[in-house]
């Protein structure tokens, strides 16, 4: 009796591993299948290792509420560049939710651990409300319809909304909004700060 329970036990214990992998692999910050289209000026600029708090703050651009922001993209910043990997959290590796995680956390800023739960955190907003430290969430699976990826706003230049994020191709990178595959892959702006 004592082996058909410990086998049943055991195959429950299977079947809560598989859903606990396929529920990390479904909260995954990105496809690896699309690829994403840089221009040539985004290839080749430089890295900005410090974020100037002036570059925003004009006439023309929502000053953030609170200055921990400018610490949080200083330190989204510092990863630029890191390799793109599931679940990371470090210099070793990162994945989107990972970057936005840490870098909020460094702050004691608390925030979920996946993309699809941090899009049910803070204030939705119009995308000409977007400001430096504000949340920007896709779906890059158009099959699937679900938030499945996330990225931190660094600053608005010339109309243009730059975020940093880690992709599954190039890592931790800043990309502009106004790129083709982020454009349409855009569902909405929150603000948790």
């Amino acid at each position: 009796m004592k082996n058909i329970e410990r086998s049943m036990m055991m195959k429950q214990g299977l079947r809560i591993g598989i859903m606990v992998l396929i529920a990390i692999f479904l909260s995954s910050c990105g496809s690896s299948k699309p690829k994403v289209v840089t221009t040539k000026t985004e290839s080749k600029r430089t890295k900005t290792k410090h974020y100037d708090p002036e570059v925003t703050r004009n006439s023309k651009t929502i000053k953030p509420k609170d200055d921990r922001v400018y610490d949080i993209v200083n330190y989204a910043i510092s990863f630029e560049g890191t390799k793109y990997k599931y679940g990371g959290t470090t210099k070793r590796g990162m994945d989107c939710s990972g970057l936005l995680f840490v870098s909020f956390q460094e702050n004691n800023i608390q925030l979920p651990r996946t993309s699809r739960a941090m899009s049910l955190q803070g204030e939705r907003l119009y995308l000409k409300d977007v400001t430096v430290g504000d949340l920007l969430f896709f779906e890059t699976n158009k099959n699937r319809k679900v938030i499945n990826h996330v990225g931190l706003v660094v600053d608005i230049s010339q109309g243009d909304i730059l975020f940093i994020h880690s992709t599954t191709s190039r890592g931790v990178v800043i990309s502009k909004l106004s790129e083709n595959y982020w454009n349409n892959s855009f569902v909405m702006a929150r603000r948790v700060i």
